[in-house]
């Protein structure tokens, strides 16, 4: 059973901003793995629209503006649903805690948008060369070695922005994920090639004179000194000059497992390097084995032909 207050007076006073800064990103921090994003999509999507509102003040016309607007922006669908996801969270737990009288997040009459299925995309060697030498030109300071990072390692972005050297071993070839996707650790296997690229970005770190401590993150913003929020601005960059608009940066995970099942790794070895809990998980890349799958009946077809002879 939930704790309600009843001091109706903070209910109809508090606005968006104190109750999300005062009260939901603070229990956030401590009871989600990734509550600290939290505070960047809230300043970047919401506070602009609703932080001085009062919260009993919100209403369906107010939502949909503010979804029509990112729609303008050019947001993607999916993004803004998940926003649309986000708000709703917001106000539905600043109900539960009683700084609102009725359930608002159920009266709020807001449609989302239509999301198409999605399409995997791998990358064909003529784009990663591309994508590849678009990074290298970048201002970015590390935007090469992260995409030739993800392509090799088949990390998702948030592990690789949240990596900290004292995470990677050299000896052993192996990057420990203390936290991955599905709330558990978990082992990236490095090839030479992954360990090379790590050890260019130690040179480049202490080039920009952010060093390499144990502690420090593997890809040390040089003006904050700590972990960079996001790398996607200049991901859209480079994605744009080099005519890859349709490539997410999670196709370089998709690339990584088609690479690795098209050079006849099995399903099963796909998924402990990609980390999947599930084979279910995996299983979405097994219509690439279709090519080789037939290659394997020509054996069978040959032992029985040369028998009949």
């Amino acid at each position: 059973m939930f704790w309600r207050k009843k001091d109706t007076s903070i209910a109809t006073a508090i606005t968006m901003n104190a109750f999300f800064f005062d009260h939901y990103l603070p229990n956030a921090i401590v009871t989600k793995k990734r509550g600290p994003d939290d505070r960047l999509t809230y300043i970047k999507h919401i506070a602009d629209d609703f932080g001085e509102i009062p919260l009993s003040d919100i209403n369906s016309r107010l939502v949909n503006e503010w979804r029509n607007k990112q729609v303008e922006k050019g947001l993607k669908n999916s993004t803004i649903n998940k926003h649309i996801d986000f708000l709703m969270n917001i106000i539905k737990l600043a109900y539960v805690w009683g700084f609102l009288e009725e359930q608002l997040h159920v009266k709020l009459d807001v449609r989302k948008l239509p999301v198409g299925n999605y399409t995997q995309k791998f990358l064909t060697p003529s784009e990663i060369r591309r994508l590849l030498n678009g990074c290298k030109i970048s201002p970015h300071p590390y935007l090469y070695f992260i995409v030739k990072l993800l392509l090799l390692t088949g990390a998702r972005v948030g592990e690789l922005r949240n990596a900290r050297w004292s995470d990677i071993d050299d000896q052993r070839s192996i990057w420990i994920v203390p936290v991955s996707k599905n709330g558990r650790s978990r082992e990236i296997f490095l090839s030479s090639e992954a360990i090379s690229t790590f050890h260019k970005v130690r040179k480049t770190a202490a080039f920009l004179g952010v060093g390499h401590l144990p502690e420090g993150y593997v890809f040390t913003n040089p003006r904050s000194k700590t972990r960079y929020d996001s790398f996607y601005a200049a991901w859209y960059k480079v994605v744009r000059a080099e005519k890859l608009e349709d490539v997410r940066i999670h196709d370089l995970r998709h690339t990584y497992a088609s690479l690795l099942i098209n050079n006849e790794v099995s399903i099963y070895e796909v998924q402990r390097l990609l980390g999947h809990s599930n084979i279910t998980m995996t299983q979405r890349y097994a219509h690439l084995l279709r090519d080789k799958l037939h290659e394997r009946t020509e054996v069978v077809s040959k032992s029985i032909s040369g028998a009949s002879t």
